[in-house]
């Protein structure tokens, strides 16, 4: 995988990271490519899993936050 598509996969939002790994899924699952352009496609797929893993951590640290800040002005 090449530096820029690393770097375009890093600005993409969570659905469209998640639509595109959908569907690099899906061409992985149908079959018929050979061996090079099944890995370029896994390691796509693998780069759009891990900025997918991005935002749900982002996310659950928001909401750990959020909760933390309610304890506190309750307590």
């Amino acid at each position: 995988m090449t530096e820029s598509e690393q770097a375009e996969i890093a600005t993409f939002g969570y659905e469209r990271a998640r639509d595109e790994l959908v569907n690099v899924v899906k061409m992985l699952e149908q079959g018929g490519m050979d061996l090079d352009d099944s890995l370029a496609l896994w390691e796509r797929g693998e780069a759009l899993a891990n900025r997918c893993e991005e935002h749900l951590a982002g996310a659950r640290l928001r909401v750990e936050n959020a909760l933390a800040n309610r304890d506190a002005d309750a307590g």
